[in-house]
C-alpha cells in the first residue's frame, strides 16, 4: 500500500496515477475537506474557489486530466481582461493599441517591453531568438537588474516594480529573473483582437476535486486524519502513523500505524520536516484573500493590477471572467494580499477589520463605490500559499525521491518540488503527483 500525506490536488493526482500503475493507495488529509488551496466557498449559485484560480494555455497536464475524467467539454476559455490602475485611472492592457496608448511609457519603452514578452532579445541592436530559452541561465540574476537591462528603467519603475512589490513585498529585490521570465512563458498566446484566453471549469475547480475523489474512491481517502510519523529503519520506509479525529469529539479518537511500501508527502515542506527531519530552505509567503459579493460590478476588468497606494496589489473581479448568472447574479471580487510575516498588520486583523481595510482601499481608488451594494464578505487565510522565487531557488527544491536524504520509499510532491517552478499552479501540483507516482512504479529514475 502507498500512503499519501495530503488530499490536495497533488495528493489526489498521485493517488489516481498510482492506481493506474496497479498500486493500492490511502490518502490521509488532516482537515475535514480535500482540495487544499483549491478548496471552495459557497455562493448563491456555483461554489467558487476560496483562493482565485484560472488556467493558462501552457498548462497541458491538467487539461489532459480533465479530459480523462470526462470534464474536458466543460473547460471554457473566456478572455480574462487585464488592466493597470495608475494615477487614478484604469488603463486596459490587453490589445496592442491599448498598450500603445499607455501614457506613462515612451514608444521605445513599449518596444522593449514588447520584445521581451515575445522572447526576443534586442540588446546590442541585433535580435536574438534563443537568449531566454533556458531559464536556469537567469537563476542568479536579480530581477531588477534584468528588467532594466532587458527593457528600460522607466518600464521597471512604472510597471514591474509595483507588481513585484505587491507579489513579494520586502523580498522583491531577492527575486530571480528566472521567475519573471518563467512567468512570461507560463502565460498562453494572446488573441490580438480580444486579449488572453484563460481556462476555467464550468461549476468551478471543486468539480475536479470531486471527480478525483470519485475516481480514486472515497473509501481510499481519510479526512480528519493527520499523519504524525513516518517510520524508517536501515534506510527504508517501514510504517506511517496516523491520528484520526471525529469533528464531533474533542481531539483525536484513535491512532493507527500502517505498513506502507512508500509514502508521498503531498504537502508543504514544514509537514515533510515534521515527519522526516528534512529541512527545506525555501521561504514561503502567506495570503489573506477575501471574496466580496456585490449586487453590481466594480469595473469591467478581470485582473486589475494596482500601482497606486492601496492596501492590496490587485483586484480580481471573477464575474467579469465567469458570468454572474453562475452565482445567483452576484458579482464576486477577490481582494488578496501576500503576507511575508505573521507580524504583518493585515494578518493580525480580524475578518471584520480586514473587510473594513479592503473597503476603505476600494473607496480610495473608486470614490463612487457605495458600500450598500456589498452583500457579504468571506475572508480566508493561509500562511503558506506561494514560494519566494529568490535567486538560487533551484538549488533548494526538494527532490521527488528522498532515498538519499531520508530513506528509500519516501517521496515529495508538495509546492517545494521542481514541478512548481517557475510558478506554482494546479497544473504543477498534478505534475508533481505524477512524477512521484511514476518513480514509485519504476517508470522514471529516482
Amino acid at each position: 500500500m502507498i500512503a499519501i500525506v495530503g488530499g490536495g490536488i497533488a495528493g489526489l493526482a498521485a493517488a489516481r496515477r498510482l492506481q493506474g500503475h496497479g498500486h493500492d493507495v490511502r490518502v490521509f488529509e488532516a482537515s475535514g475537506q480535500v482540495g487544499g488551496l483549491a478548496a471552495t466557498t459557497e455562493t448563491a449559485g456555483d461554489p467558487i474557489e476560496t483562493f482565485y484560480h484560472h488556467l493558462s494555455a501552457s498548462e497541458e497536464t491538467i487539461v489532459d486530466l480533465l479530459d480523462d475524467l470526462g470534464l474536458g467539454d466543460d473547460l471554457q476559455w473566456p478572455i480574462g481582461k487585464n488592466a493597470y490602475y495608475v494615477d487614478g485611472t484604469v488603463h486596459p492592457m490587453d490589445k496592442p493599441w491599448e498598450i500603445l496608448a499607455f501614457p506613462h511609457w515612451s514608444l521605445y519603452d513599449k518596444f522593449r517591453l514588447g520584445m521581451l514578452t515575445l522572447d526576443i532579445d534586442v540588446r546590442g541592436g541585433i535580435p536574438s531568438f534563443d537568449t531566454y530559452d533556458d531559464l536556469e541561465d537567469f537563476e542568479d540574476v536579480p530581477v531588477k537588474e534584468f528588467c532594466i537591462e532587458h527593457t528600460t528603467r522607466n518600464v521597471y519603475e512604472t510597471f514591474f516594480e509595483p507588481l513585484l512589490e505587491a507579489k513579494f513585498g520586502e523580498r522583491m529585490e531577492d527575486v530571480s529573473a528566472a521567475w519573471l521570465l518563467g512567468r512570461i512563458k507560463f502565460r498562453g498566446e494572446r488573441d490580438l483582437l480580444r486579449g488572453e484566453p484563460l481556462g476555467y471549469l464550468d461549476g468551478g475547480f471543486g468539480r475536479l476535486n470531486d471527480a478525483l475523489v470519485e475516481d480514486v474512491g472515497r473509501d481510499n481517502i481519510d479526512t480528519n486524519a493527520r499523519v504524525t510519523n513516518v517510520g524508517t529503519a536501515d534506510g527504508e520506509l517501514q510504517t506511517v502513523t496516523v491520528e484520526h479525529s471525529d469533528p464531533a469529539e474533542d481531539g483525536f479518537t484513535n491512532v493507527e500505524t500502517v505498513d506502507a511500501d512508500a509514502v508521498v508527502v503531498a504537502a508543504m515542506p514544514n509537514v515533510l520536516e515534521a515527519l522526516t527531519g528534512y529541512e527545506c530552505d525555501i521561504t514561503f509567503q502567506g495570503t489573506v484573500c477575501s471574496i466580496i459579493s456585490m449586487d453590481r460590478q466594480l469595473t469591467d476588468t478581470y485582473w486589475l493590477n494596482i500601482a497606486d497606494d492601496a492596501p492590496f496589489g490587485a483586484l480580481i473581479e471573477h464575474t467579469n471572467f465567469v458570468p454572474p448568472e453562475r452565482y445567483g447574479d452576484e458579482h464576486l471580487l477577490y481582494v488578496p494580499k501576500y503576507i511575508q510575516s505573521p507580524d504583518d498588520p493585515v494578518w493580525q486583523m480580524s475578518d471584520d477589520e480586514v473587510a473594513e481595510h479592503w473597503l476603505d482601499g476600494i473607496e480610495s481608488l473608486f470614490p463612487e463605490f457605495d458600500r450598500s451594494h456589498v452583500n457579504w464578505i468571506s475572508t480566508a487565510r493561509n500562511p503558506r500559499t506561494a514560494p519566494v522565487y529568490e535567486r538560487g531557488y533551484l538549488d533548494m527544491v526538494i527532490p521527488y525521491h528522498l532515498d538519499t536524504e531520508v530513506a528509500d520509499g519516501v517521496y515529495y510532491a508538495g509546492m517545494a518540488s521542481r514541478a512548481q517552478y517557475p510558478e506554482r499552479s494546479l497544473n504543477g501540483g498534478i505534475v508533481a503527483g505524477y512524477e512521484c507516482a511514476d518513480r514509485i512504479a519504476g517508470e522514471k529514475e529516482a
